[in-house]
């Protein structure tokens, strides 16, 4: 591996210019959600747009609709076809291949849960989908399972694991992982051609060539949901044309200084992830 450089110095947030429209600030979609995981799509739909989207889509399965559109109504839900256990079935390609055109940005992974199907929607999305894509939780170890044969793609992918899951994606163990994170982080960035967010206690996040440590957050983020807060973040800095890494890293950073504010306000252990949205707004604020 060549030299990696430090970066230490945060990006700059996307412009916001007073003439702008809805439109300026990019169009988000949000692959995710099952039967009785609804809440992981919806923490994920309404940080994208806390993150500064102007227009965020929910693609969910059908029989969730109703659950996930009550829970925000600034964005939009778009209604997939689904297995007989209320999870994405193969069948929804086309509609998410539909969805997908307009977009700037994807994300893929908050409450899909596991299935043959779903395998097959990430893998397929994953390679063929021609646009910026995060890939979290579920739809993380749905590549897993073909960890040997992740394909290398042209297009911007962001891939946001804790180490459980970067150790069912790399093959080494939990011990080994935490005990070389900035190494074996970059490693796989640069064979993949992905931007890895490797996250935990000073999150890692590098393409590669570059490495940056992100420094905000505590314990009391350590509670489900935290990581589709970070998800939305992430593909709302894509979709306003923010370049891979740098939407990680300052994702990364407003999400954990929100968890930061909340907790000063709430206290660690009284902190939950939909907290986190309302202070993105304030980390915002900070930034």
């Amino acid at each position: 591996m060549m030299p990696i450089e430090r970066i230490t110095q945060l990006p700059q947030p996307p412009d916001r210019p007073d003439d702008a429209h809805k439109g300026t600030f990019g169009r988000v979609l949000l692959i995710g959600g099952s039967r009785g995981m609804s809440g992981a799509i919806s923490l994920a739909g309404i940080s994208a747009l806390r993150g500064g989207a102007g227009l965020v889509y929910l693609g969910v399965p059908e029989s969730i609709v109703s659950i996930v559109a009550t829970t925000e109504p600034s964005y939009l839900v778009i209604p997939l076809k689904e297995d007989a256990d209320g999870r994405i079935s193969a069948d929804a390609k086309e509609q998410i291949h539909q969805a997908a055109a307009g977009m700037d940005a994807i994300a893929i992974g908050p409450g899909l849960g596991s299935s043959d199907d779903i395998s097959q929607i990430v893998a397929w999305a994953y390679q063929s989908i021609d646009l910026p894509m995060v890939v979290d939780a579920d739809a993380l170890n749905a590549l897993a399972s073909s960890a040997d044969s992740i394909p290398v793609c042209k297009s911007p992918r962001v891939l946001t694991p804790h180490p459980g899951e970067f150790a069912r994606l790399t093959g080494h163990t939990i011990d080994d992982i935490q005990s070389n994170r900035e190494e074996l982080s970059a490693e796989f960035a640069e064979q993949l051609n992905v931007v890895l967010l490797l996250k935990g206690q000073r999150t890692v996040i590098t393409d590669g060539q570059r490495l940056a440590i992100n420094e905000t957050g505590n314990s009391g983020m350590a509670t489900g949901g935290s990581g589709d807060v970070l998800t939305g973040l992430i593909a709302s800095l894509l979709a306003q044309g923010i370049e891979a890494f740098e939407s990680a890293q300052l994702a990364a950073h407003l999400h954990g200084l929100a968890g930061d504010l909340a907790a000063q306000e709430l206290s660690k252990p009284g902190l939950i992830a939909s907290d986190l949205p309302r202070y993105v707004a304030r980390a915002w604020d900070r930034l």
